[in-house]
């Protein structure tokens, strides 16, 4: 049995490590402080997520940063129309004995930064699949396993743009949050002209280690969380469900189908860390509440009475709450 105190100090330590997280990131990201607290939750959760903006907003340069700040393997993946499964998992090749060997893709690392995931065609976006939920590869019926930790932040142009391929619904639900980056506001803007447009580069400290990762990955699992905290993300979920005992009126009315019984498992994961991260050792609903839209927004589809409206997912979560 673990010990309580050794339990808050670990919590205490999360919280000091994530401060000096902020900072160091902070150096090169400005203005951007809620997606870094996102993904940075994902990644003590032991999940994935998707930034999805406009090209320009730096979201590769965001994830290279955060891959900076922490002593990780990080590979690149720059998902392209040409793009197959064998560039991301490896291949079997023959060497000069005329043996099989097996070549590892970039897949094999903690970090991997998929750019612009919906430029390639679904049979290589499925790849991705096996990896992000079974920490394992497949290739010629011999499974290799990953290393741990193991992340997959993805970036994705708005699905509207020239040469997209939207993401199937069992891909999106393999990620933790769906991210939305706008514009930065006017004084950020300055801030950021300012720090990049001179010869000065800004240095990153790395801060954690992937042993110290995984370490607070299992803390965040072990947060005590009381039943009616449970109950509320539980119910927040099945809210969603048009037609069905517990559907609210919007969801009947503007959504095709709702989220499933994983997002009601990351409500509760996310609403823990949450928690920790703001100095708590145990969560309340306004944690759910934080969580609730990028764990949602890309689990529910509207209908065509929602699009026709122009009623937004985004819209349809904040009345559920």
């Amino acid at each position: 049995m673990i010990n309580q105190d050794t339990e808050v100090a670990l919590a205490d330590s999360l919280f000091e490590d994530y401060k000096k997280l902020k900072q160091e990131i902070s150096k090169v990201i400005i203005g951007q402080d809620e997606v870094v607290k996102l993904l940075l939750t994902s990644i003590f959760c032991q999940g994935h997520s998707l930034l999805i903006g406009v090209p320009g907003l730096a979201k590769t340069l965001l994830i290279h940063t955060i891959a900076s700040a922490v002593n990780l393997k990080f590979n690149r993946i720059q998902f392209t129309p040409d793009l197959m499964p064998s560039d991301i998992l490896g291949a079997e090749t023959i060497d000069k004995d005329r043996n099989f060997q097996f070549i590892k893709g970039p897949i094999f690392s903690n970090i991997v930064l998929a750019d612009e995931i919906n430029r390639t065609p679904p049979k290589t976006q499925a790849a991705l699949l096996e990896a992000m939920q079974e920490y394992q590869v497949t290739v010629a019926g011999v499974d290799y396993h990953l290393d741990r930790p193991f992340f997959v932040l993805a970036t994705q142009n708005p699905i509207e743009q020239e040469g997209t391929y939207p993401l199937p619904e069992a891909q999106l639900d393999r990620f933790m949050f769906d991210i939305q980056l706008d514009y930065p506001a006017y004084e950020s803007e300055v801030a950021i002209v300012k720090a990049t447009t001179t010869d000065e580069k800004a240095t990153v400290q790395e801060i954690l280690t992937g042993e110290q990762i995984v370490q607070y990955q299992h803390l965040v699992r072990r947060v005590p969380i009381a039943d009616n905290v449970v109950e509320y993300a539980v119910s927040l979920v099945h809210k969603t469900r048009p037609n069905t005992g517990k559907a609210s009126s919007i969801s009947t009315d503007f959504l095709q189908w709702g989220a499933g019984p994983r997002a009601s498992q990351y409500l509760v994961l996310a609403a823990k860390c949450n928690a920790l991260l703001h100095n708590k050792y145990s969560p309340d609903i306004e944690d759910v509440q934080a969580v609730a839209k990028p764990i949602l927004r890309h689990r529910i589809v509207r209908n065509f009475k929602a699009e026709a409206e122009g009623v937004t997912v985004d819209h349809i979560i904040e009345q559920l709450l």
